[in-house]
């Protein structure tokens, strides 16, 4: 399976054990010597509109993506 990180940041990452909507993936974690991908990043949610920062970003490691869908993308946590 081949895709773009442009279009990984459209698709919203969900626990496959309870639900959980984490959000949409922002960055990616990639070992620059092998080119592998290491973990999703999922920026943290913004507190009270904003003006008392976010909270820490979700880390998902790779190991625990379980599978791609056309919008979501399952994780195990």
């Amino acid at each position: 399976m081949e895709t773009r990180i442009a279009e990984l940041r459209y698709k919203e990452v969900i626990s496959v054990e309870d639900g959980a909507r984490y959000g949409y993936v922002g960055d990616m974690e990639v070992d620059l010597e092998t080119g592998q991908v290491k973990a999703l990043i999922v920026p943290g949610r913004r507190r009270f509109f904003g003006l008392f920062g976010r909270e820490e970003d979700k880390i998902i490691p790779w190991n625990a993506v379980k599978r791609f869908g056309e919008d979501i993308i399952l994780v195990e946590t």
